[in-house]
């Protein structure tokens, strides 16, 4: 599904990526953990097309395509999500207005009609409940005035809406308290374990890992996959600190 070679990448002029590769098939979810400044957020923000994040070399390989040589928009019509650390606010906007609008877009660059309004408001009323958002939230500006844990959620309610085949999220579990956790981790599970999809899912810490569980745990350190194993490296980690990992990789 996903198969990145050799991925070179810099911000600012400074190389943060340093050989990174790594590959995700169908049905698969991988956990990447590591410390600050490893390289976890600018992995994500490069496979999702942000804008000063520049790849200098290596390549990234999205269900036969090169993911690095299209647009931000057509990558999320290919199917992938990103999912941000720090979900952002769009006054004016309302939740259901940017939604709608999302998933018909990639409705018409995939060739299938456009959802009807109730249609889409049935659809999103489903997703807000898995999720066990309040349904008016879905009428308020996206994320303004959301709590940390509230915007987490509505990004999961916006995951489930856009159905995609791979998603990105960049620690989701930052900010959540344990319901919240337990809930968007659920959400994952639900939206995500499927065999035609993808997660590769960032995190500092284990906890989330509970509740999604990962057929690979990976380690980054200084911009490259230093070590890789089954959920139990998770676990070690926690207990050694990444460090340990890294000196003994």
């Amino acid at each position: 599904m996903l198969k990145i070679e050799n991925l070179h990448a810099e911000v600012g002029g400074a190389e943060i990526l340093k050989g990174l590769s790594l590959e995700i098939g169908a049905g698969e979810i991988h956990a990447v953990m590591g410390p600050n400044g490893a390289g976890k957020s600018t992995l994500a923000y490069v496979l999702g097309g942000r804008d000063g994040y520049e790849v200098t070399q290596g390549s990234a390989t999205y269900r036969a395509k090169d993911l690095l040589s299209i647009d931000p928009h057509e990558r999320a019509a290919a199917g992938l999500f990103l999912g941000f650390q720090y979900p952002v606010e769009i006054p004016g906007v309302s939740n259901i207005q940017f939604l709608r609008a999302a998933v018909n877009a990639q409705r018409i660059a995939r060739g299938d009609d456009e959802l009807s309004a109730g249609d889409f408001l049935k659809l999103a009323r489903e997703q807000a409940a898995a999720l066990k958002m309040d349904a008016e939230m879905l009428k308020r500006a996206v994320n303004v005035g959301f709590s940390g844990g509230e915007k987490k959620r509505n990004e999961m309610v916006q995951m489930g809406i856009i159905d995609p085949t791979l998603a990105i999220l960049d620690e989701t579990d930052s900010g959540l308290d344990i319901d919240a956790l337990r809930t968007v981790g659920e959400g994952v599970n639900t939206i995500m374990r499927k065999p035609d999809k993808g997660v590769l899912l960032i995190t500092h810490y284990q906890r989330l890992l509970e509740t999604v569980e990962p057929d690979y745990v990976h380690v980054l350190a200084d911009g490259r996959i230093v070590k890789t194993g089954g959920p139990e490296l998770a676990v070690t980690l926690e207990e050694e600190g990444y460090e340990a990992i890294a000196e003994a990789a």
